[in-house]
């Protein structure tokens, strides 16, 4: 019956990935007109993507949501905002760095742009904007101040500083809040914030617990928009 159970976790798993890997296989052979070549690679990669993403997914469901529930949960015992802030800054600075989306486009743009954005500045400016953002989503939770009064001025902050950035940094900055939303920030960030959400009082841990991304996702555009002013 275990066994049963785990293959049925697999087969779900597989079923998020074989549509784009059929996509990928039709868009090939029909339309680029391409034969597939190593076959058995290809199985064997598949197979160990599964194996690998459903042991990361029960990983996280195990492990990360459960302690960012119970870290937000706990948050509240300590009765210092402030402290409560800069603990959220730490905890958000420090999960991008770890983010492999992040390191991936870091490199790449390191490459494309000849060493002129090193990976680890992009890297460690990225991460201190999504720091910068957890603190203020946190911030915004104790003391139930409403997403749209954050969220707006801070759209209008970044379309200022578009106007005054190299055209370099523009698109590298929006790519760069896209890869902070990867499989360690989301999991542990919304679990804090829905956690602490809950135990501050609110009237609606849904409203006030969410939103947190979405301003997480701000700080790091406007951070590498200010990188690229500062280095220009």
């Amino acid at each position: 019956m275990r066994a049963f159970d785990i293959l049925k976790d697999l087969w779900g798993t597989a079923k998020s990935i074989i549509p784009i890997l059929a996509v990928l296989i039709a868009f090939q052979i029909i339309i680029l007109r391409k034969p597939l070549t190593n076959i058995k690679e290809l199985a064997l990669g598949f197979l160990l993507s599964v194996i690998g993403l459903h042991l990361f997914l029960k990983g996280v469901y195990m492990t990360i949501i459960p302690l960012g529930d119970s870290v937000g949960e706990g948050l509240v015992n300590i009765d210092n905002k402030i402290l409560i802030t800069i603990i959220a800054f730490l905890l958000g600075y420090a999960s991008t760095l770890v983010e492999p989306a992040l390191r991936a486009l870091a490199f790449e743009v390191e490459e494309v742009s000849i060493g002129s954005i090193p990976s680890k500045v992009l890297i460690h400016t990225v991460a201190l904007g999504f720091g910068i953002g957890m603190a203020i989503g946190i911030f915004k939770i104790l003391n139930k101040i409403p997403t749209s009064m954050l969220v707006i001025p801070m759209l209008l902050v970044a379309a200022i500083l578009v106007y005054f950035t190299p055209k370099e940094f523009v698109g590298v900055a929006f790519d760069s809040a896209t890869s902070t939303t990867g499989p360690v920030n989301i999991p542990l960030n919304m679990a804090i914030a829905v956690g602490l959400a809950r135990i501050v009082g609110s009237t609606d841990a849904l409203i006030d617990g969410f939103g947190v991304i979405g301003i997480t996702s701000l700080m790091p555009i406007i951070a590498v928009l200010a990188l690229g002013i500062i280095i220009r």
